[in-house]
């Protein structure tokens, strides 16, 4: 009776455990991985904006000094050299009555402001600096750059320069206008080892009114 009574237990038993792990769910788990750290981002350096007057040459040996930029031929359109402006009064001029004289300043070696009807206004400045300053043609598709024209090749930059001998001097002139209506008058002046700039830039109706004044400005420059 007692062997019975034990393989009854047994056998109960068994089988409730077996009930038991049926009813048990087996649950999974999907677990997230874990986002890669974002990349730091690159620190960029603060944009500086240096204004520099009229004619400055660039400050510093940055890229653009190195490498300026180039006309269709290869030819470099012009970035000043760097170093100082020209310490040397080596020319005189004389400006037209109506022409205002403004103070020169630092760079500049002469200052006019021309006033026209409805407020228009032109400025002439004139600056010299060591050297050809990268030639002729450089410099004038520096000039064309800033009245919004592009560089050109050399032989369209000869085609539209007149050139004037006054008083033992030599000046190539140029009349450039600009695809927003502002005008350029310019004379380049090389003296011994230095170059003179007489720029006179404003809109264009005003200028086409001023352009025999400049004309005969740029005949009366002369050495001092």
């Amino acid at each position: 009776m007692l062997l019975r009574l034990s393989t009854q237990t047994l056998v109960i038993s068994l089988l409730l455990l077996g009930a038991g792990c049926r009813d048990r769910e087996v649950t999974a788990y999907r677990i997230p991985k874990e986002p890669a750290p974002a990349a730091s981002a690159p620190k960029l350096a603060a944009p500086t904006s240096q204004q520099l007057p009229d004619g400055h040459p660039p400050i510093g040996g940055g890229d653009a000094a190195a490498a300026p930029a180039r006309a269709p031929d290869g030819s470099a359109m012009g970035a000043l050299p760097e170093g100082s402006v020209s310490k040397n009064n080596a020319l005189t001029w004389t400006a037209p009555a109506h022409w205002q004289q403004k103070a020169p300043g630092s760079v500049r070696k002469g200052s006019y402001a021309i006033t026209g009807e409805g407020n228009a206004t032109g400025d002439l400045s004139i600056t010299a600096f060591p050297g050809d300053t990268g030639g002729l043609h450089a410099n004038v598709n520096r000039w064309r750059g800033q009245i919004g024209l592009g560089p050109v090749g050399n032989a369209e930059v000869e085609a539209g320069i007149e050139h004037i001998d006054m008083n033992g001097l030599h000046a190539d002139f140029v009349d450039l206008t600009g695809p927003n209506g502002i005008r350029l008058l310019g004379a380049i002046v090389p003296h011994e080892r230095e170059t003179w700039f007489f720029k006179l830039t404003g809109p264009d109706a005003l200028l086409a009114k001023e352009r025999a004044a400049f004309r005969e400005f740029i005949n009366t420059i002369k050495v001092r």
